[in-house]
């Protein structure tokens, strides 16, 4: 298995949880109450998560200079 496999690997598990945690946060801030600290950590972990799927995507798609 490549390097490119590995990442592509990496991405849609990331991705996956990303789409994950957007569940979670909504069942969670729907509740009549709900942890304000907990839906703050979900987030945190939300843009990391995101941040990491940009990298993996930009070594994945090089910028290509016209």
């Amino acid at each position: 298995m490549g390097d490119q496999d590995i990442l592509r690997r990496r991405l849609a598990d990331l991705e996956t949880e990303h789409r994950d945690l957007d569940d979670v946060i909504a069942r969670v801030t729907d509740a009549v109450t709900y942890d304000q600290l907990q839906v703050q950590r979900l987030k945190k972990r939300k843009l990391r998560l995101k941040d990491e799927i940009a990298r993996i995507r930009a070594l994945l798609v090089p910028d290509i200079i016209a």
